[in-house]
């Protein structure tokens, strides 16, 4: 856990006992280190299971999750078979006490540490099986648990950590996505683990949006690219673009949380052997900004401007990509002619929790004008629309500036403040 800030002396208080010296350093705190610290303190388990789940359940309840309602909850309750889970007991009482409380520093609330509700699980569900999923849920709070937690619970349930069989992995996903259809919600496989497939519950508008496997950022100039797998969609860069870092690949996994600053900024620190994160900080910033064209002022300044809102409390912010390929075509617009794809490139994309894509776009002159913005051109504009159209069905969320509104970087950062705190919060993107 991070030591008290400077200006904050515990020992000349009063009262010396941890306590009240850790309180007045939480209080010392600015409120952006708080989730830090609470992560903290959650990874070194230095709190009741009770006092866990509080700091958790704080933590989560502003991320993008499933909403399962309670009718929802005890039809899965009732559907469940417990049979598969308590063959791997030991591994089925992890994943409870990860999230449930079963024994709070003794006390437990069946009347002592002999009838804690950890006992009363290995007694009734595992040994002689006389509670049912249903007496089970209720019993550990499933019911009226948060959204997150109770998530958590059926991903955990579907895991082959918890269930190290896949076909008793596929029976538990197909019973429970037949309850969760019904509310836009469904258990996903997403990958493997250890050779067994894993699984995670996404929700409506977010079923069948894969993670992506590469993002081509940055660009400098356009990559040459094939296709190293058919079977696999693998994609490959050719030239010598990558190693001269005129087309950036970010080629790692994307999890649950997005692609964050502070994942953005592990994969160049190891991708340049760049020790200093200062120096590392400096270095991706500066690059990703040489990639935007230089007559694009406006689309510039918004980069500018979020990085420079948000520099002191970057690390779980997610990151703002210039310049990625959506589409990519070796042929030239004029070689396809009528069958071309407009719109290849996105000005900016953020990948949020939930597999949540953002586009955001600066619409120049160009958009609607030829000959440099002397000559209007409706068709032009309609292009640009029947793009705009298209990423929306791919299920992108496309915010669209006017160059004009971000031309003067100065009048544009109220603007550009109250856009990134409203699209954080309506895409529960924001860090705890």
């Amino acid at each position: 856990m991070p030591a008290p800030p400077p200006r904050v002396d515990p020992q000349t208080q009063t009262d010396n006992s941890k306590h009240t010296r850790l309180k007045v350093s939480l209080e010392a705190l600015p409120d952006a280190e708080l989730p830090a610290v609470a992560r903290a303190v959650l990874a070194h388990r230095l709190l009741s299971a009770s006092q866990r789940n509080r700091l958790q359940d704080l933590l989560w309840q502003d991320t993008a999750c499933a909403v399962i309602p309670g009718r929802t909850r005890r039809e899965l309750a009732a559907a469940c078979c417990l049979e598969d889970h308590i063959r791997y007991p030991d591994s089925f009482m992890d994943l409870l006490t990860s999230l449930w409380v079963l024994d709070d520093d003794g006390t437990g609330g069946f009347g002592g540490p002999e009838r804690t509700l950890a006992a009363e699980i290995a007694r009734h569900v595992i040994r002689f099986r006389d509670w049912d999923a249903e007496r089970l849920f209720e019993e550990l709070g499933c019911l009226t648990a948060p959204h997150s937690r109770f998530g958590r619970f059926l991903e955990g349930l579907a895991s082959p950590t918890t269930l190290p069989d896949e076909p008793a992995q596929r029976r538990f996903v197909a019973m429970a996505n037949e309850r969760l259809r019904p509310i836009g919600a469904q258990l996903e496989e997403v990958g493997e683990e250890e050779g067994y497939p894993l699984f995670e519950l996404v929700a409506a508008g977010q079923a069948g949006a894969r993670r992506p496997r590469q993002v081509v950022f940055a660009t400098r100039r356009k990559p040459d690219i094939r296709i190293s797998s058919v079977l696999d969609g693998d994609l490959e860069i050719l030239d010598e673009a990558e190693r001269d870092d005129d087309v950036l690949v970010y080629d790692r996994v994307v999890g649950n949380e997005g692609l964050r600053w502070r994942d953005l900024m592990d994969w160049w620190q190891t991708k340049h052997s760049i020790h200093d994160t200062g120096q590392a900080k400096q270095t991706l910033l500066h690059r990703m900004r040489a990639s935007v064209p230089k007559e694009a002022t406006g689309q510039d300044n918004l980069g500018n401007l979020y990085y420079d809102l948000y520099k002191d409390d970057l690390d779980e912010r997610p990151a703002l990509l210039p310049e990625v390929w959506l589409h990519w075509d070796h042929q030239t617009i004029g070689q396809r002619r009528d069958r071309a794809q407009h719109s290849i490139r996105m000005d900016y994309l953020m990948l949020l929790p939930g597999r949540q894509r953002i586009v955001l776009e600066v619409d120049g002159s160009q958009h609607y004008t030829d000959n440099r913005g002397r000559t209007p051109n409706p068709h032009r504009y309609a292009a640009t629309m029947a793009a705009d159209r298209d990423l929306k069905f791919l299920g992108y969320h496309v915010y669209r500036f006017g160059h004009a509104e971000l031309e003067d970087l100065e009048a544009a950062r109220p603007l550009v403040m109250d856009f990134f705190i409203r699209l954080l919060s309506r895409h529960r993107a924001a860090p705890q």
